[in-house]
Order: C-alpha cells, then sequence, then structure tokens
C-alpha cells in the first residue's frame, strides 16, 4: 500500500488544489482504488500525469488569396476614395 495516496496527498504532490484532484477523478482522468470505503490514488500515476491541451485552436494564418483580396480592395479604395458600405 506504499504507493497508494489519498487526494489530499496527491494534490500536495501536484502542487494543485484538492478540487482539482477530485475533478480528474471524476472525469476519469485519475482511476481511483477503493480499499476499505476510502478513496486512493496510485503514486506513480498522479506523477506522471500530463494534462489535455484544452481550449480554442490557434488561428491559422491568412492564406494567399485573402491577403490578394485584401490589396485589391485597398488600392481600389485608394483609388476612388470611397470604401463601400460604412457611412461617412
Amino acid at each position: 500500500m506504499d504507493d497508494l495516496i489519498t487526494p489530499a496527498e496527491a494534490a500536495r504532490v501536484r502542487n494543485v488544489t484538492r478540487s482539482a484532484i477530485t475533478d480528474l477523478m471524476k472525469r476519469g482522468r485519475l482511476k481511483i482504488v477503493e480499499v476499505g470505503g476510502r478513496t486512493f490514488l496510485r503514486r506513480k500515476e498522479v506523477e506522471g500525469f500530463t494534462p489535455a491541451i484544452t481550449g480554442r485552436p490557434p488561428k491559422s494564418p491568412a492564406t494567399p488569396d485573402k491577403r490578394a483580396g485584401e490589396r485589391i480592395r485597398a488600392s481600389n479604395e485608394a483609388s476612388t476614395g470611397k470604401k463601400k458600405g460604412g457611412k461617412r
């Protein structure tokens, strides 16, 4: 039972809050071991845990076609002195 630790100990090992560990347990990211009605985690699993990359992916750079369209619009506006749409 040396490699089993409580969620509070896991939080100290990872330097996070206990609720963060509990959330990972609920999501199934950390597997739990129940012994006598108490919940434990495997120390090696907690130490080796790597968080998943989440959030919105970065925007891709503008493609050459988009930039060409912007240049054409800008040159048209410069030659006519007018912008399409918008108020003056």
